[in-house]
């Protein structure tokens, strides 16, 4: 190749003896290859084909198969004066800089994520402060309502004493016989004029009403905090309570009395703990419960922000996570394939129990959801302390009905059992319930001026056990008072009043003859709905929570702020 470059340049340049002496030392013209058959430019193409080889060449490694991906190009220069292997060594060198670089890349590109991650990481801590504010405001929000209460109760307490006292003198000057306790009837307000007068039914004296003994109460200890939710499994002796001791627990009743199960020893239970090691970290507070419909499964929500799912053996059975807040409510739907949860993060997620994955995450809040409820398989009903109520489908990227007439946070919405009318409360004084077929709105309003907390309906009139007896609705409001009202003409039956403090929680029989109320005063009491009479009390150490009956609707159970769950007998 070198000879015949000379030649090309002795000939360009005019040295025509020094071409002819070159080429015959190369012996070119004794070349059998006819000139005039080889295309023009022919070795400049051989030149660079053999330059490409040996490029080529030197990107090839003893073991390699095929060319690598980095193929690197080489400099002419390089190729002219350079061996194969030193060429090889120059290819090794420099893929060792470009590896470096990539590292050097992979290493800025790392940096770059972990210091996103620690923006998220800085972001869901301020979430989590924004919560916690939200959750002191909550807490403080109670705090002043029950000093609230407590101051009036004190003022009605003396103004009975006054009273007493006036009746007293009174009776001593033989102005007024003595009268025996009755009950009080009286017109009260509720924005619907028309029908029969209701009553509130005063206070019963000790004698009218039947203290539950001790020997009919069993007292469920093992909880290191208060316990805020319990609830009964739907198909077998088998009590959840929640606490905010980072645990939830599955006990064992058996049937019978409570006498007799005392002397069969301690109830048996489980320990479903929400956090490893210690206990009573308040961001693992078990904040609500439900089982599914056929009592297999136990879904609780806590203040991390997480559902979990449990057997009733106490196995975890998943651990459902993308809430950035606490979890106030949690419900199963009726088929039991779905489970929803509302937070304070303001969404609702409907979970695919399971494929162990959320199905649908429900954004329409501008508050913290406070209540959710499954009207059938697959639409539900939110509520939440930005006034609003939705109602939601899956599959559907927008909410199908929209309630806008509260005027507070409404803390509680609830389907009827036919599913065809949504009532709520809230903290405007006021119950209100829709239909969903015609948007037609019965309005309720507390005449004591005072929020409602709670509300449910009775498992009567159509599609339930009950078929034939009436539908009512029971609030409960922090005047100390349950209210029971007539949807169907849109009227009060009844104002209860045998509680002290605010009513946290009321709960009907599975025969809807029986109504149960839970208190701060510390009391259980459990109505007749034929009369309005308290017909059973038990006074326990702390605040009531929660009520709930069993399937048979002989026990009643209860959850307080002494740590403990209390089970009630009850037989008429």
């Amino acid at each position: 190749t070198e000879s015949v470059s000379n030649i090309c340049y002795f000939t360009l340049a005019g040295f025509t003896h020094s071409a002819f002496a070159l080429g015959y030392e190369a012996g070119i013209n004794k070349c059998t290859i006819d000139g005039n058959m080889v295309p023009p430019a022919s070795l400049i193409t051989f030149v660079q084909k053999g330059l490409q080889y040996l490029e080529m060449e030197a990107n090839l490694s003893n073991s390699d198969a095929d060319v690598e991906e980095d193929f690197s190009f080489l400099q002419p220069l390089d190729l002219i004066t350079k061996d194969v292997r030193e060429l090889r060594q120059m290819i090794k060198e420099r893929k060792k800089g470009l590896q470096k670089e990539r590292d050097k890349r992979e290493k800025e590109k790392e940096k770059e994520k972990e210091k996103e991650k620690e923006k998220e990481r800085e972001k869901d801590k301020e979430t989590e402060k924004e919560h916690e504010r939200e959750r002191a405001r909550i807490r403080e929000k109670d705090r002043k309502e029950r000093e609230k209460e407590v101051e009036k109760d004190r003022e009605r307490n003396e103004k009975v004493r006054d009273r007493e006292k006036q009746l007293e003198d009174n009776a001593e000057r033989g102005a007024i016989p003595d009268q025996e306790e009755k009950t009080v009837v009286k017109q009260e307000e509720n924005g619907i004029s028309g029908g029969a007068e209701p009553m509130e039914i005063a206070v019963p004296s000790t004698s009218q009403t039947c203290e539950i003994s001790s020997s009919d109460v069993m007292i469920l200890e093992g909880h290191a905090s208060e316990v805020c939710a319990c609830a009964w499994s739907p198909t077998g002796s088998l009590l959840a309570s929640g606490s905010g001791d980072s645990t939830a627990r599955i006990w064992t009743v058996a049937e019978g009395t409570a006498r007799t199960s005392m002397q069969n020893g301690p109830a048996n239970v489980l320990v479903l703990k929400h956090v490893k090691g210690r206990t009573n970290e308040k961001s693992k507070d078990v904040t609500t419960l439900d089982w599914n419909g056929e009592g297999t499964l136990l879904a609780t929500g806590s203040y991390d922000g997480q559902a979990r799912i449990w057997s009733t053996t106490g196995e975890l059975k998943s651990t459902l996570s993308k809430h950035k807040g606490p979890i106030f409510s949690l419900k199963w739907n009726k088929k039991g394939d779905f489970l929803l949860t509302g937070s304070c993060d303001k969404t609702a997620i409907v979970w695919d129990v399971k494929a162990e994955e959320w199905r649908q995450q429900f954004e329409f809040h501008t508050g913290p959801i406070l209540d959710v409820d499954w009207r059938n398989n697959v639409s539900f009903a939110t509520s939440s302390t930005d006034n609003m109520i939705y109602v939601c489908k899956v599959g559907e990227t927008r909410p199908i009905k929209t309630f806008a007439g509260h005027q507070g946070e409404v803390n509680c919405v609830k389907w009827d059992p036919a599913g065809q009318l949504l009532a709520s409360c809230s903290d405007d004084i006021s119950a209100k319930v829709v239909s969903e077929f015609h948007d037609t709105c019965i309005h309720f309003c507390c005449p004591r001026a005072s929020k409602i907390y709670t509300l449910r309906w009775s498992p009567t009139g159509p599609g339930t056990n009950n078929p034939n007896q009436q539908l009512v609705l029971a609030s409960a409001s922090f005047d100390s008072t349950v209210k029971l009202w007539d949807v169907e003409v849109g009227k009060l039956i009844s104002t209860l009043c045998g509680h002290r403090d605010p009513v946290y929680s009321v709960a009907f029989s599975p025969n809807g003859e029986y109504l149960a109320s839970g208190s701060l005063d510390r009391c259980i009491n459990v109505w007749s709905l034929k009369d309005g009479n308290i017909v059973k009390k038990y006074t326990g150490n702390g605040g009531i929570f929660e009520v709930c009956w069993n399937k048979e609707g002989d026990k009643i159970a209860a959850c307080s702020a002494n740590n403990t769950v209390c089970v009630l007998d009850f037989r008429m």
